[in-house]
């Protein structure tokens, strides 16, 4: 009896010693220029981009390639209706990647004909705060509503869905902060462009 005991308990502490120092199958990485596809096991592969610029909040930029110095501030712009632009256009080439500003989770993807066209929101890990990207080409190939994302993760493609002019593509992005209960189409607008630019306002 004693020699069964003694044998299982041996053996078992070979496995957790085994399995502790054992090396973890690393996720498969296909590089594809400025975008990496990150491809973790039983599970779809993932695009990070490379080189993800960082705003002094700690948000990415969301449009790959852009620089802060290339960000105007359109906050305050006026739109049709006396409506107010509460976001920041962001332009760039049709088709360019769009990245997730911060960690957070897919809470609405949603298509809106006369407006932002086809959008994301994403509310980020501190449920204070939603990110609106609009009038985009595309998602990122299996995007989902409840799908978390990591800041830098390619979740879409620059459009001019919606009511965005067709010779000017770009990405529309607002931030809101939610207060609690609020839903994906509540909360009150901030203005995003001293977030990523580290610049005061133009108004």
């Amino acid at each position: 009896m004693f020699a069964a005991v003694f044998t299982a308990v041996v053996v078992s502490a070979f496995w957790i010693w085994f399995y502790s120092i054992a090396p973890e199958p690393r996720a498969e990485v296909a590089r594809s220029g400025s975008v990496v596809a990150v491809k973790p096991d039983n599970a779809p592969p993932v695009e990070i981009a490379q080189q993800v610029v960082v705003g002094p909040a700690g948000l990415a930029l969301p449009v790959l390639g852009v620089k802060a110095t290339d960000l105007i501030d359109t906050y305050d712009a006026a739109r049709g209706s006396g409506r107010r632009h509460d976001a920041i256009d962001i332009m760039a080439a049709e088709g360019t990647p769009v990245i997730a500003a911060a960690d957070g989770t897919i809470e609405k993807l949603f298509f809106s004909r006369g407006g932002g066209g086809i959008t994301i929101y994403e509310r980020a890990t501190d449920p204070s705060w939603m990110y609106y990207y609009a009038h985009l080409s595309a998602y990122a190939p299996g995007l989902a509503e409840g799908q978390k994302v990591k800041r830098g993760q390619v979740i879409g493609r620059v459009g001019h869905t919606g009511d965005a002019n067709a010779s000017a593509p770009h990405l529309h992005f607002a931030i809101n902060r939610m207060a609690p209960g609020e839903r994906w189409w509540d909360g009150t607008a901030i203005n995003p462009y001293p977030l990523l630019a580290g610049k005061n306002t133009s108004g």
